[in-house]
């Protein structure tokens, strides 16, 4: 086996990211470090090293047991790497399932059920059983 791999290869490999385009763009984006040091995709790590790759809402750690760059099976992955990731990330990520709240930037997408509703009461107020309120200019008894 090699002695070597490319961080971006490895992650793919390794079946962390789905792609290895995806893996070479996380590292572009800062997403992925070792030893605490964002990386390059080009970047060679070696076994025993600590990669960490940050997957919004928590981020994962693994120790390279085997630095590999063809693809294996996913019953491999045990000799490959270990999951060395802080407990308190998988909580992390628990608190954020039971809450509901899924990361959406404002504009993409469509509309939740929630937001399109809110959509639908600011434009047709009467619609949801607000009263619109009385046209000031309509009753001309007290002119400005």
């Amino acid at each position: 086996m090699n002695k070597e791999a490319r961080i971006d290869k490895w992650l793919w490999a390794a079946r962390i990211f789905k792609t290895r385009s995806v893996a070479a763009n996380a590292c572009k984006n800062g997403r992925v470090t070792v030893g605490g040091i964002n990386v390059k995709p080009s970047h060679t790590v070696k076994a025993g090293e600590i990669v960490s790759v940050k997957k919004p809402p928590i981020t994962y750690s693994f120790k390279i047991l085997q630095p590999i760059e063809q693809r294996v099976g996913a019953k491999l992955i045990p000799e490959i790497y270990e999951n060395v990731t802080d407990p308190k990330q998988y909580e992390l990520l628990e608190m954020s399932r039971i809450s509901g709240f899924v990361a959406r930037a404002r504009g993409t997408g469509r509309p939740t059920k929630k937001d399109r509703r809110a959509i639908d009461a600011f434009i047709e107020p009467t619609m949801f059983g607000f009263e619109e309120l009385p046209d000031p200019n309509e009753n001309d008894e007290y002119p400005l």
